[in-house]
């Protein structure tokens, strides 16, 4: 500890418990990835994210994963006109949220005009990992043609 009294083991400003939580997000992008995205299912039909060891929902601890299906359902969005700093040099763009089988993902639509008459609800997207200029990674959904 220095003389200030605070600790210098840290040298990245995340705690020990942040990179805990981030190993299960991070594996689970990583599978994503690799289009072998999967959810943590209880036997009641709920769905979450990893990482988790009781269902959000109904407190079963009798999950196993499921993978996702391929394509998911455009439920809402919103167009971002004004963004933090982090994501200034996109705006405007389109954050939604998509319904995969149970599982509701929120992520970024690419591949569309970010106009809100434009989009339709209900549009098929598929679910990618994007890598942003900062390193730092995160869902993004394109839509999918339909024949």
């Amino acid at each position: 500890m220095s003389e200030d009294g605070v600790g210098d083991d840290v040298d990245d400003g995340e705690s020990a418990a942040s990179r805990i939580a981030n190993t299960g997000h991070d594996e689970w992008l990583d599978a994503l990835a690799a289009s072998e995205g999967y959810a943590m299912a209880c036997p009641n039909g709920h769905a979450s994210l990893p990482p988790r060891r009781v269902c959000p929902e109904c407190g079963s601890s009798e999950l196993s994963e499921e993978p996702l299906p391929s394509t998911g359902t455009l439920r809402t969005f919103t167009v971002v006109h004004v963004g933090s700093p982090a994501f200034a040099a996109d705006v405007p763009y389109v954050t939604a949220i998509a319904e995969f089988g149970p599982l509701r993902l929120t992520g970024l639509l690419r591949d569309v005009e970010p106009i809100d008459e434009e989009i339709p609800i209900g549009l098929s997207v598929e679910a990618t990992v994007e890598t942003r200029e900062n390193g730092s990674r995160t869902v993004a959904f394109h839509p999918v043609d339909v024949p």
